[in-house]
């Protein structure tokens, strides 16, 4: 399902972790591809209330936990700056899609990194 919201179409996701070379392109794809599945979520199951947004964040921030390993792997981790830069795209898509008054630390709160 193509993203019809037109801040996140072009929206360049992890853009911070791309340009360190301490994260490894080919992972970093991985999480872009996370964050574009909870993007697609939401716009097709249209949550009406903070909890269903929840719901769909902690299941992308499931598929992050499962992603530190392939860092790991690659020499890398999801470390504190990274993070936080995480983190931050988790909040850029609840206000994207109007939920401004979502709480940064729920988006994520199942996060094991």
């Amino acid at each position: 399902m193509p993203i019809t919201n037109q801040h996140v179409a072009g929206y360049p996701f992890l853009r911070s972790m791309y340009d360190d070379p301490y994260f490894p392109d080919h992972v970093v794809d991985q999480g872009r591809e996370i964050l574009l599945r909870l993007c697609e979520r939401v716009e097709s199951e249209q949550p009406s209330d903070l909890e269903s947004l929840y719901a769909l964040t902690q299941t992308a921030t499931e598929e992050f936990n499962l992603l530190d390993s392939e860092f790991v792997a690659a020499g890398s981790e999801i470390e504190t700056v990274a993070r936080e830069w995480i983190c931050d795209e988790f909040r850029f898509v609840a206000s994207a899609y109007g939920f401004t008054d979502a709480d940064a630390e729920e988006l994520t709160a199942n996060r094991d990194w």
